[in-house]
C-alpha cells in the first residue's frame, strides 16, 4: 500500500510558479494555490510560452493573444496578480542556458521562498510519455535555483539590478509521478474549477469526450485521489525537492 503523503510544509510567504505554458497549473496545482492565497501568502506565475502552438485549429499568433488572457483570467480566479510571459516559442523550447538565465532572471525578480512548477520526469502517473516542454522547462527551473545565488553565473543579471537570491528552499512539482507531500484544498474546489473553466478555448479544442474537457469531474477526481492518501481530505500532491 502506498505511504500516506506528508502535509506540505507551510513555513513560506513567496512562491514562484515556472511552467511551460498556459493552463499547464490549472490542472491541479491551481486548487493548491487558491488555498495559499487566500491563506496570505504570495503567488507570481511565469508562463515560458504562451501556449501558440496548441490548437492546429488556430495561428500561433492568435492562439497566443487567446491563451495569455485566459491564463490572467484563470489566475485571478485563485488570486494570483502578477504573470509573466518569457515568450520563448511553445512545442519547441530548449534546455539551455538563454532558458536558465530568463528563469534566474525571474527568481532574482520575486526572490521566492519556494519554487512550483509542473511534473518534468519522462513520463506521468499513467505511464504516457511527458511533452520535452515540461521536462526542459522543470529541468531548467531546479538549475535556475542555484544560478539565481550565484553572482558568477549570469553575472549581467546583476548589472541589470537583479541581485543574486539565495533564499529560495525547494521546488514543489506538481503532477509528478514521485509525489510524497500534499495541500489540503478542502473549500478550494471550486475555485480551480473555474480557473481551469477559464481555458474554454482549449478545453473545447479538446472535445467533449476528452477526459479533461469536463473541468469539474477531472478535478474532483483528481482531489479525491489524492485524498486517498492524506486521510480522505482532498488534496492536490507534489513531489518537494531541495534546491
Amino acid at each position: 500500500m502506498a505511504e500516506p503523503y506528508a502535509p506540505m510544509p507551510d513555513d513560506w510567504q513567496r512562491a514562484l510558479a515556472v511552467v511551460a505554458h498556459p493552463d499547464d497549473l490549472e490542472y491541479g496545482p491551481a486548487c493548491a494555490v487558491a488555498a495559499w492565497t487566500a491563506a496570505g501568502r504570495e503567488v507570481v506565475y511565469v508562463m515560458v510560452t504562451r501556449g501558440q502552438a496548441g490548437m492546429d485549429t488556430m495561428e500561433p499568433g492568435d492562439a497566443a493573444r487567446v491563451r495569455e488572457q485566459e491564463e490572467l483570467r484563470a489566475a485571478a480566479l485563485v488570486g494570483v496578480e502578477v504573470v509573466e510571459f518569457l515568450d520563448h516559442q511553445d512545442g519547441v523550447v530548449e534546455y539551455g542556458l538563454p532558458l536558465r538565465r530568463d528563469i534566474a532572471a525571474a527568481i532574482r525578480r520575486h526572490r521566492p521562498d519556494i519554487l512550483v512548477t509542473l511534473n518534468f520526469h519522462e513520463r506521468w502517473r499513467g505511464g504516457d510519455w511527458n511533452s520535452p516542454d515540461h521536462r526542459h522547462v522543470g529541468r531548467a527551473l531546479l538549475d535556475a535555483a542555484g544560478d539565481a545565488g550565484n553572482r558568477w553565473i549570469f553575472p549581467e543579471l546583476a548589472e541589470d539590478g537583479l541581485e543574486p537570491w539565495k533564499g529560495v528552499r525547494y521546488a514543489a512539482v506538481g503532477g509528478s509521478p514521485f509525489a510524497d507531500h500534499a495541500v489540503d484544498v478542502t473549500g478550494f474546489l471550486d475555485h480551480g474549477v473555474a480557473a481551469l473553466e477559464a481555458h474554454r478555448s482549449y478545453l473545447d479544442y479538446l472535445g467533449p469526450d476528452h477526459p479533461m474537457a469536463d473541468a469539474r469531474a477531472f478535478l474532483e477526481k483528481k482531489v479525491r485521489t489524492f485524498g486517498e492518501r492524506f486521510g480522505g481530505t482532498p488534496a492536490i500532491a507534489f513531489e518537494l525537492i531541495g534546491v
